[in-house]
């Protein structure tokens, strides 16, 4: 009701604006005032003659019909052409304002459907080009904000290269971003050695028995190994060929593919991010291709420059002990050089003098200890300079049980479960100068046949060093007053040292022994970066 109100309104406003309005009142108006007045002659004339009735009864008739058919023509005008212009404006209105559907409502339009459709393709062409426009805000919204994303993690990269965060910390966390920022199902880093082996630092999603399978993997077998020397972003093979590789299947799907991120610096590989996605993946995005490829080369640079600062601590440290060892050859090492001469010399005078036995014993013990204070001094000398010289505290551990054996006869083994355990300097130092006191006092003490040396690393990133022997053992006193008294007098020297240097690293020094049962010698401490490589963050399990 309300819109055939609203309708008749407009029609009447449409024939106002066209000037219609009033010749349509004027036209009926005049026909209405000669029906009126050919009815009042009609009704007049019923007392003239019939020629005169019947002249002016066939008027009114005409009259009647020019009313009907007056009527008739504008109702057909109202239906075919006012209605239909009023309905044509009204969906106009609609469609400018951009309504969807707008022009559903033009399936009646009369004289007008040749126009009607044409608005109605007009407003669907519309309607694609708001629809197309809304997909192309979105797509730029989203770009936006994947390139702000993007800036974000490339300032971050940026920023962590001169923080003090542990570069395995640092690794893990992007690792976990690079597989958010890829919509990746599992992940893996890896850094790469010297001796051709990578050592898994942290990974995503992976299976617990895939991860312990090969911890350790060669280059070129290991997951996406084969391409680190070509340094590509994406792998030339897919995970199917992770599988073969590995024997089992690592996902469910076989449409998956293998995204690397190589980590390198100026050519030199450091390692790798490998992240697992669906297909198509990152393929068709280049943009994406190149920010992984950025963020590799920064994260390279990053390990470049702890990898260089660590070298230049190192290097000071051996400058230092260096100059250290200089001074000591000059002041102590000649010192003691001139005694062992002056000994002899006056060995040689006493020749031709007869000596009691009991001078004759504490000559000896005289010589004895000026010549094994002569060799222990020669023996740290060598000690100052060799273990920081060398790259690697596995390499030391090694060449310090070889040099054991040969110099003591002492079967002496060595075992470690850790690949390479990055370790600062200073704790570097501190375990081998462990090492070697508790072998020297095994060559003193002891009277051992057989020396083990076990380097472990456990999962909660603790360090254990474990030094034991079957020699005749002690009594371990150490918490008494006359332990202490003794410790003070230098019996056991050593132990005490011992502790200290595991103090200084945050560690604790463990001894047990017994009688004709040997002595152990336990060293635990956390490393400062935790050791990630057997650290595991899963957001998924996959077969």
């Amino acid at each position: 009701m309300a819109n055939s109100q609203h309708c008749g309104r407009r029609m009447l406003s449409l024939l106002s604006s066209a000037h219609l309005l009033w010749p349509f009142i004027g036209l009926f108006s005049t026909l209405l005032a000669t029906l009126l007045t050919l009815s009042w002659l009609f009704i007049n004339s019923l007392s003239e003659n019939i020629a005169t009735h019947h002249a002016i009864f066939g008027v009114c008739l005409l009259q009647l019909i020019s009313i009907f058919i007056a009527i008739n023509i504008t109702g057909h005008l109202c239906q075919q052409l006012l209605r239909p212009l009023v309905n044509l404006e009204h969906t106009v209105a609609r469609v400018c304002q951009g309504e969807p559907g707008a022009s559903e409502s033009l399936c009646h339009a009369g004289v007008l459907t040749t126009m009607a459709r044409d608005i109605s393709s007009l407003n669907a062409e519309l309607t694609e080009l708001y629809e197309d426009m809304d997909a192309r805000v979105a797509r730029q919204t989203l770009r936006l904000a994947q390139k702000t994303a993007s800036l974000k993690i490339l300032y971050d990269v940026a920023a962590s290269i001169n923080q003090a965060e542990g570069l395995e910390a640092m690794l893990l966390r992007f690792l976990r971003i690079l597989k958010q920022m890829v919509n990746g199902r599992a992940a893996t880093v890896r850094l790469l050695f010297t001796d051709g082996k990578q050592q898994l630092i942290g990974s995503i999603g992976l299976n617990d028995d895939l991860i312990a399978l090969q911890p350790h993997s060669p280059l070129d077998l290991c997951l996406c190994g084969t391409v680190l020397c070509p340094g590509d972003i994406l792998c030339k093979h897919d995970a199917r060929y992770c599988s073969r590789v590995y024997g089992r299947q690592m996902f469910n799907s076989d449409q998956i593919e293998v995204v690397t991120v190589p980590l390198k610096h100026q050519e030199q590989l450091f390692g790798v991010y490998t992240i697992f996605v669906d297909r198509p993946g990152v393929t068709v995005r280049e943009d994406i291709l190149e920010l992984l490829a950025t963020i590799g080369q920064h994260i390279g640079v990053a390990i470049a420059k702890q990898r260089s600062d660590d070298e230049a601590r190192r290097l000071s440290i051996i400058d230092e002990r260096n100059a250290l060892a200089h001074e000591l050859h000059d002041s102590l090492a000649q010192t003691l050089a001139s005694l062992r001469l002056q000994m002899r010399m006056l060995e040689d005078g006493l020749k031709t003098v007869t000596l009691s036995p009991a001078v004759l014993i504490d000559l000896n013990r005289m010589r004895n200890g000026i010549d094994e204070a002569h060799h222990e001094l020669r023996e740290l000398l060598a000690n100052f300079r060799a273990p920081l010289e060398q790259h690697g505290l596995l390499l030391v551990l090694k060449q310090l049980a070889d040099r054991f054996q040969q110099e003591t006869t002492i079967h002496t083994l060595f075992h470690s479960n850790c690949h390479n355990p990055e370790l600062s300097a200073a704790e570097e130092l501190h375990v081998i100068r462990i090492a070697q006191e508790a072998l020297h006092n095994i060559r003193k003490h002891a009277q051992a046949q057989t020396v083990r040396i076990v380097l472990m690393r456990e999962a909660n990133g603790v360090i254990q060093l474990v030094i034991e022997d079957d020699g005749i053992g002690f009594i371990d006193l150490r918490r008494t007053e006359h332990q202490r008294s003794i410790n003070r007098s230098g019996e056991h020297i050593g132990l005490s040292i011992l502790e200290d240097r595991a103090r200084r690293i945050g560690g604790e020094l463990t001894l047990e022994s017994e009688p004709g049962e040997g002595t152990r010698i336990e060293l635990r401490f956390h490393h400062a970066a935790v050791p990630l490589q057997q650290v595991k963050t899963y957001a998924h399990s996959f077969n």
